[in-house]
């Protein structure tokens, strides 16, 4: 029977689902253009059929002023009621009076209305009351009338006219009917025009972006999902070079950890038969200890020293292999004993003329893990050596120099050489694995590890000096911290 797994989610579909347009950046934007366009024409609407509203009454009142004229060269009382309902009808009023400074004259009337429910005064009326006025008057389903009065021409003379607002409110339903027409029209037009250009300076490059790294996701170390950044200067052209450059950092930061992944697979495949063989060169080291001749009693110490570092470096380097470093277990060490085995753990080749100083003093004390020390000095050394070595120029001086100082509870171990310094780009990229050697072939591990031991005591490792003819790496270890019970019980201990 074939074993089914989890199903996964599908990609492509959720990257489809997340730019749809229904739901995309242009349609949002398009609605949201209708609707401020459609405000913007509302606010615009109001004061202009108010001010129609006051147009459409001024003419009103100047066409009864003229058929004033007419009706003033008549005898008072002397014109037939037919007559002025006819000239009343043919205007729309239901009355027209003359007010000449303080007197007032009723030059026609028909069936008057019993109360009058609003007084218009032309020559008086703010923008507000008049808004008001137009959205009573065309909103209003009950008919009402209206005195309307005001000056005409250049003279004293103020007319009144008295008349339904029913003509003014169809004569406004039909401004409003093209008014909305029109604006529609133009709200159309410019959300049109404004989605084109922001579609095309703002929402195409965003999908653009959002596509990339949807495609990026997919398979970051592909080279061509990288987005290509537009020749822009604005917020655009930076957010996409900024991208660019990220997805070009972590394209590289995935390689680095497949590489890690890689090597932890490989030396985890032979690290069982390279524990036999260590084991077996400890049996025959054992038998070494037998042998009763001084040179082979005096190195065989050293050598059992050494394979037993190597034991122990390969039982740890799985967990190196998983990124993963066991917690210092720190203890006070002797670092000028432990210098001198890195220094004769190294190997230096008698013809490569380089000298090892040791000039630590032999009672100072450091409190450390003594392996993990070992491995940061030995690190050190061993790069100092190689920088040293590579130089084939017989007068130049190869010396290697290491020294200790103490300040209050802060040790501080200086590796100094006389080697050629480290190239710039070494420098940039200083205690990164793959890209901080010095070396053309280099993978820069051995920085990377003494930096992460070394801040595991809670210290640092730092460049201090890297010139031609000097560089200075700097160990700081503080020492570790006494518990409180502990300090109390070696108080309380009787002398």
């Amino acid at each position: 029977m074939s074993e089914t797994g989890p199903v996964e989610p599908d990609i492509s579909a959720q990257n489809e689902r997340a730019i749809s347009p229904a739901r995309g950046l242009s349609t949002k934007l398009l609605l949201i253009t209708i609707a401020c366009v459609l405000l913007v024409e509302v606010l615009i609407f109001l004061p202009s059929v108010a001010n129609f509203r006051l147009r459409w009454l001024d003419d009103r009142l100047h066409t009864a002023a003229a058929m004033s004229t007419l009706l003033m060269e008549v005898e008072p009382g002397s014109l037939p009621q037919g007559v002025q309902d006819d000239v009343l009808r043919a205007i729309g009023v239901k009355a027209i009076a003359m007010r000449d400074g303080e007197a007032s004259r009723l030059l026609a009337s028909t069936r008057m209305p019993p109360d009058v429910d609003e007084h218009v005064d032309l020559a008086n009326t703010g923008q507000f009351s008049a808004i008001g006025s137009a959205i009573r008057t065309l909103f209003s389903e009950q008919r009402e009338f209206l005195r309307v009065f005001g000056p005409v021409g250049e003279s004293n003379r103020g007319y009144e006219i008295v008349m339904s607002d029913r003509p003014l409110r169809n004569a406004m339903l039909t401004y409003a009917r093209n008014v909305a027409g029109i604006s529609l029209l133009i709200t159309l037009i410019t959300a049109g025009l404004v989605y084109a250009l922001i579609d095309r300076m703002m929402v195409r490059p965003i999908r653009g972006m959002t596509r990339s790294m949807l495609r990026f996701a997919e398979a970051p170390d592909d080279p061509a999902r990288i987005i290509r950044p537009a020749p822009r200067e604005d917020e655009i052209g930076v957010a996409e070079l900024e991208l660019s450059r990220m997805q070009e950092r972590l394209q590289k930061v995935l390689g680095e950890q497949k590489h890690l992944a890689d090597l932890g697979l490989a030396v985890s495949k032979i690290n069982h038969d390279m524990r036999n063989i260590l084991a077996s060169a400890q049996l025959l080291s054992d038998r070494l200890l037998q042998v009763r001749d001084p040179a082979v009693q005096a190195f065989a110490p050293k050598l059992l020293r050494a394979l037993d570092r190597a034991v122990a470096y390969s039982e740890g380097v799985l967990a190196y292999g998983k990124t993963q470093e066991p917690p210092p277990s720190r203890r006070r060490v002797r670092l000028h004993h432990l210098v001198e085995e890195v220094h004769e753990l190294l190997g230096v080749p008698p013809a490569s003329d380089i000298e090892f100083i040791n000039t630590i003093d032999p009672g100072f004390e450091i409190d450390a893990d003594s392996e993990q020390l070992f491995r940061v000095l030995s690190n050190l050394c061993r790069n100092a050596v190689q920088a040293m070595m590579s130089d084939k120029e017989s007068s130049v001086v190869r010396r290697l120099t290491l020294s200790a100082e103490r300040e209050g509870s802060v040790s501080r171990v200086l590796i100094e050489d006389t080697g050629p310094g480290l190239p710039q780009k070494a420098r940039e990229n200083l205690f990164t694995a793959f890209r901080g050697s010095a070396r053309s072939g280099g993978t820069g591990l051995g920085l990377a590890v003494a930096h992460e031991l070394v801040r595991a005591h809670g210290g640092s490792l730092e460049l201090v000096e890297s010139v031609g003819g000097r560089t200075v790496f700097a160990v700081t270890i503080p020492d570790q911290p006494i518990k409180l019970e502990d300090a109390r019980r070696i108080v309380r201990r009787p002398a």
